[in-house]
């Protein structure tokens, strides 16, 4: 299912409410000693405040460019242009650079943020082929993405052991983006550290326990994931003739011998209204993305490929309905995570 027009303009108007709406606001920010402006987000995070907190903001800018890109024709594709305009301007994202490069900011958004940032700039890179206007944003925030890239690519060369979690310090949803964001912006040496750090962590893994997951409060399958990450690791070099990748299907039949057992089975989301909780149908998203992503690495013939694009499927359909129109803590970020599983 493709982002449609009526969907792309259901998830822009939500984006514009958010990105620049400060309050409420969900702060990290470490003191380093007595600061009587660490409660202000604007601020400290001139461009990224709005949305309830730094990384859904960053996810949701990406969101409007995305939009931007894929329908250039929408009704409000004069707001959308004009509030990137207002958002990325170089003293603006110069605060935000400082703050990174302070003590506050040494781990802050490790590794989630920063791979959103840069799966930002990728978009901004997308769209520049088609828009003019896009140029000077990415010019704006290329100077933030360089320093972030930098820095996720030694993180992952200095990380002994994965993040295995269904949250934001998820290390595989991180490399996924990140490797995604490394061929944009032609960038070797990041791409070289999320291939290693794929092989050091996940290489010799075997017999998932797909029975334990999901967690009351994930957004993330820590299985799929890393099934999606090392797709992308294990597949064939461009251009090659050797087609689907066999090494990543050897792979996933020793992760998942007996298939995606209850990893097919869409999760219960008792409450919408609770800030972790309504985490769960953001899983619905972002399983039906990584399951895509599995199906289109295997072999078309593979036994899993048609209950893996099934399983999509039917993630996608519970969790589509609720991306738009939801509590505001599930609304500030979730249309984000439905266009990824439309990409």
């Amino acid at each position: 299912m493709p982002l449609t027009r009526p969907l792309a303009a259901a998830f822009a108007r939500v984006a514009l409410a958010n990105v620049t709406r400060p309050y409420p606001h969900k702060l990290d920010h470490l003191l380093t000693g007595p600061d009587p402006g660490a409660a202000d987000p604007v601020a400290l995070h001139p461009v990224f405040h709005g949305s309830y907190d730094w990384h859904s903001a960053v996810h949701m800018h990406w969101l409007l460019v995305r939009i931007l890109r894929l329908h250039p024709d929408l009704d409000d594709e004069i707001g959308i242009a004009a509030t990137l305009t207002a958002q990325f301007l170089p003293a603006k994202l110069a605060v935000e650079q400082d703050y990174l490069a302070s003590p506050a900011g040494v781990t802050f958004e490790r590794p989630y943020g920063w791979a959103w940032l840069l799966a930002l700039e990728a978009e901004l890179t997308r769209l520049a082929r088609c828009d003019t206007r896009a140029g000077a944003w990415r010019s704006a925030v290329a100077p933030l993405a360089d320093g972030l890239a930098a820095r996720l690519a030694d993180f992952f060369r200095r990380a002994v052991y994965p993040i295995r979690v269904g949250t934001h310090a998820n290390t595989a949803f991180a490399g996924l983006l990140a490797a995604d964001a490394a061929r944009e912006r032609n960038d070797p040496r990041l791409a070289a550290a999320i291939h290693d750090a794929a092989h050091r962590w996940y290489a010799a893994d075997r017999d998932a326990r797909p029975a334990f997951e999901p967690s009351l409060t994930d957004f993330l399958s820590p299985i799929l994931c890393e099934a999606a990450l090392m797709a992308e690791v294990l597949a064939p070099a461009p251009g090659s003739s050797a087609g689907a990748a066999p090494a990543f299907a050897a792979w996933l039949v020793g992760l998942l011998p007996e298939g995606l057992g209850p990893l097919a089975t869409r999760p219960v989301v008792p409450d919408r209204a609770d800030p972790q909780v309504v985490h769960l149908d953001g899983l619905c998203l972002s399983r039906a993305w990584c399951l895509r992503r599995i199906a289109d690495a295997l072999p078309a013939d593979h036994p899993l490929v048609a209950p893996v694009r099934a399983a999509a499927a039917s993630h996608l359909e519970a969790g589509l309905p609720q991306a738009v129109g939801g509590d505001y803590v599930g609304e500030h970020w979730l249309a984000s995570f439905a266009a990824l599983a439309l990409e």
